[in-house]
């Protein structure tokens, strides 16, 4: 079985206000010393074992580009594994 394990982000100068708020709120509790926070989505996706590596990842590239994120606005990386 192989796992792929996505992280999807803004990009740079994209507004992000869940963070904006997140890092309001860490100041309100007393951690002044954060100079920036972003938010990001975490996917895992099982893919079937008798799948070839390329294939994986061209299957994962296209997921990630056409219903995980939103090219225009986000970023994504990912990390393939082959799993038991």
């Amino acid at each position: 079985m192989w796992l792929a394990k996505v992280v999807v982000s803004y990009k740079e100068g994209i507004l992000d206000p869940e963070a904006k708020t997140i890092q309001k709120a860490l100041k309100t509790l007393g951690y002044q010393n954060i100079e920036e926070l972003s938010v990001g989505k975490y996917f895992e996706i099982k893919l079937k074992s008798n799948l070839e590596r390329s294939d994986v990842e061209k299957l994962v590239r296209e997921i990630c580009d056409r219903v995980l994120s939103n090219p225009v606005i986000q970023r994504y990386n990912y990390e393939i594994v082959e799993t038991e």
